[in-house]
């Protein structure tokens, strides 16, 4: 019996199975009399349904369905709709346009659902969707922001007037206005935070059924939030959510794509009650780059003012969302609390004035990934302080140093009143800095330098608020059997929860961590939940976790009582044992809950609890890069970083998912695109042939390092530690780039580092030489 409990790192208990093969994806799954489903999607951009013939693919061998639009009206299913429809802040309503499950009378995106085609088999279904002749009349088509606001655009929903969902100015724009007018030093910058494809490792998919006597649905699906997702499915299908079940096997990542609910989760559960028979899809890679939803594309213009002696005095942004062709999962949420949230970041900026625009484009529909939000406002704060470094002469690290809350200003309070609770920015920043050896790299810059190279150094220092939805529950249950059964509303998506979450309750109630089952992924087996996105899920979950625990203590307290026939006040519980005070006396809280079970008085326990505070995990990556002269080609040479996640409940596994959000990050500041054409709004990046994820050889050695501060907004004093990485390193890339370039004349480059991109940097600002 093992008694692994937090800040111990215990091997993942979960990858036994996945390593032997024994792991249950969607895919694994077997189910009797299985119909396939094909999505038969758009190929233009933007054009006119004029008419849709599937009578000869009604006819073809093995076909049981063909469904359009017209059947979903007929059938009376409802469309998707965007989980916040108004401002988070003001309420005031977004203009949005509700995504249908199947295109009726247009089309928006290249790969929106027009038809679903069920069939015997896979073959025979895509078979039949080539049969199925659709009439389009093309129309104009925009891809991008800026585009979308050009007068004279073509509209892409009449509920959307000129394509603006949101344009909201907030901030104190007089006082910005003041601080700019005296200040010594202006810098400015456009920024592109470019769009992306999170391309989890399992795709999207699903099977549904429907059980004709009780009228309910069943979705097994590969999803990071079943419960919430679960209730948007059954507004769709016009049922109650008690009549709609989510189960969710091992899930093959999620990365954002996953969090919110899509057309297809509704169409294989209609398409199951309209055949009889359980009906499964699972995307192909080309559905994923089509139909998924994207995650970043955001463009800014941003400014920072300085006093003559570097202090921050106030900061202005300008920036637009492109939110693809619908308002899609937290989009407009996004904007309007994420983004908004910790704009001016670690650094003590008194006036901020931010202008948000979203709109949407002929794109697939933006959702989320590491950072939503958090990881444009670290970028365009990050960009400018080098900038202002290179303007001023300041050094950039003491730049940073010098406008940092301090340890002792905490909690820290910022210029939209959003409090901050624990942190110590400065000593993180400089730790990170001593552990990548920044005093060695002139030595490895003049190495570089020998060898043909151009070297460059950069950092980044990020935060972001963590919690997703504000409410989360946990059931524990003592089975008969000795075991623990903890049940809860998150979702394990490979984060580890199968090992970290029974630490977490081992701790509190001083019994074997592998007595602990962790049970999740089923909406029957618990009330509510929020899933996973955010990195909620320990601080989310752990708390409840932990407030479970304390009532567990106290029922049981009195039944230990009883059965020592000791007063209450005698008894203590301490390392899973109820004892009385000044004797040996003493019974096991397993024996406790036995005895609770046969008095019928279990000690089971349910707790449901809403947050009022997010967590704020932050930190510095420092990273160095080696740029070819002659071909433009980065490599990635050094990365290293301090973080600050709180509490470890297992340092490996925090470890282990900060490498993840690094990776993904070094991917988008190095490689990852998703790029459409202009004019005709086709995918040019839809396969890994045009798609570069990064691989091993692209990434080095990852050196991380801890610098906790207890969060004081939960009791476990954790913050969430999955989105570091890719929120740090994109700026701290780029940084590093620029750094690299600057003997050259280089200010500035967009989009990922390709060599291309680079190589034309520099042949711009040298044909710019004198």
């Amino acid at each position: 019996m093992t008694k692994a409990t937090i800040g111990d790192s215990p091997k993942r208990r979960e990858d036994a199975r996945f390593v032997t093969g024994s792991g249950v994806y969607l895919d694994d799954l077997s189910f009797d009399d299985l119909a396939h489903a094909v999505v038969l999607r758009s190929p233009h951009a933007h054009a006119r349904i004029r008419a849709i013939d599937s009578a000869a693919a009604r006819r073809a061998p093995g076909v049981l369905a063909i469904l359009t639009a017209a059947d979903a009206a007929t059938d009376r299913l409802g469309p998707l709709r965007p989980y916040a429809e108004a401002n988070v802040q003001t309420g005031e309503p977004f203009a949005f346009a509700p995504q249908p499950l199947l295109a009726g009378d247009k089309v928006r995106f290249v790969g929106e659902p027009v038809a679903l085609v069920v069939a015997e088999t896979r073959a025979q279904a895509l078979d039949a969707a080539e049969l199925i002749a659709v009439d389009y009349a093309p129309l104009a088509a925009v891809i991008g922001a800026a585009a979308a606001r050009a007068p004279g655009a073509p509209t892409i929903a009449d509920e959307v007037p000129d394509n603006v969902c949101l344009d909201w100015r907030t901030g104190d724009a007089a006082a910005a206005d003041a601080a700019f007018a005296r200040a010594s030093h202006v810098v400015s910058l456009a920024l592109d935070n470019h769009r992306i494809v999170t391309n989890p490792m399992e795709p999207r998919g699903g099977v549904g059924q429907h059980d004709r006597t009780s009228g309910r649905f069943t979705l097994h699906v590969s999803s990071q939030n079943i419960h919430i997702n679960r209730n948007q499915v059954a507004r769709c299908l016009g049922v109650e959510p008690k009549d709609v079940r989510f189960i969710a096997p091992d899930v093959g990542g999620g990365f954002g794509a996953k969090n919110f609910a899509y057309a297809e989760h509704v169409l294989l559960l209609w398409a199951a009650k309209r055949t009889g028979r359980p009906v499964k899809w699972i995307a192909s890679r080309g559905d994923v780059f089509l139909s998924d939803h994207a995650a970043r594309d955001m463009q800014a213009e941003a400014a920072l003012a300085l006093a003559a002696d570097g202090t921050f005095l106030a900061l202005k942004i300008d920036s637009v969302a492109n939110l693809g062709a619908y308002m899609a999962g937290a989009g407009g949420g996004v904007q309007t609390y994420q983004y908004i949230h910790l704009q001016g970041t670690v650094y003590r900026i008194a006036a901020i004035a931010l202008r948000v625009v979203a709109v949407l484009s002929n794109t697939a529909p933006i959702g989320v990934t590491r950072g939503p939000g958090f990881a444009e406002a670290v970028n365009i704060v990050e960009r400018l302080i080098d900038a202002a470094a290179r303007q001023t002469g300041i050094d950039r690290a003491e730049l940073r140093r010098r406008n940092m809350v301090p340890a002792a200003a905490m909690p820290m309070t910022n210029a939209f009143g959003f409090q901050v609770d624990s942190g110590t920015f400065a000593e993180t920043f400089d730790k990170a800095l001593a552990h990548a050896d920044v005093v060695g790299f002139a030595t490895r810059r003049r190495q570089s330098a020998a060898r043909g190279k151009l070297r460059g150094l950069g950092f980044a220092y990020h935060i972001k608020g963590t919690g997703g939805p504000p409410e989360e529950n946990v059931e524990v249950r003592f089975e008969a059997d000795g075991t623990v059964s903890l049940i809860t509303g998150t979702q394990h998506i490979g984060q580890g929860h199968e090992t970290t979450f029974p630490q977490i309750l081992a701790h509190r109630l001083g019994i074997a961590n592998d007595r602990i089952r962790l049970r999740q992924g089923d909406t029957d087996l618990i009330a509510a939940g929020g899933g996973h996105g955010s990195s909620r899920a320990t601080y989310m979950g752990g708390t409840a976790m932990w407030r479970a625990a304390d009532e567990i203590i106290a029922k049981g307290t009195a039944l230990a009582a009883d059965a020592l026939e000791a007063a209450e006040a005698d008894i203590r519980f301490v390392d899973g044992r109820f004892v009385v005070s000044g004797t040996d006396r003493a019974v096991g809280l397993i024996e406790i809950a036995a005895i609770g079970r046969e008095q019928g008085k279990p000690i089971d326990t349910y707790h449901l609890w809403k947050r009022e505070h997010l967590t704020f995990p932050n930190g510095t990556h420092v990273v160095e890069v080696e740029i070819d002269r002659d071909t433009g080609a980065v490599a990635l040479v050094r990365y290293s970083a301090i973080d600050d996640y709180g509490v470890l409940v297992n340092p490996m596994v925090a470890a282990g998912q900060a490498h993840g959000a690094m990776a993904q990050g070094a991917g988008q500041a190095l490689l990852e695109r998703a790029t459409y054409d202009p004019g005709s709004g086709q995918m040019l990046a839809g396969s890994f042939m045009d798609y570069a994820l990064p691989r091993a050889d692209d990434l080095p050695p990852f050196d991380l390092g801890f610098n906790g501060t207890p969060c004081t907004t939960n009791p476990l004093g954790v913050k969430g530690c999955g989105e570091a990485g890719a929120i740090a390193a994109f700026p701290a890339i780029a940084n590093a780039i620029l750094d690299a370039l600057a003997p050259l004349g280089v200010e500035g480059f967009d989009g990922p580092a390709t060599p291309a991109t680079i190589w034309q940097a520099m042949q711009k600002a040298g044909a710019a030489r004198p």
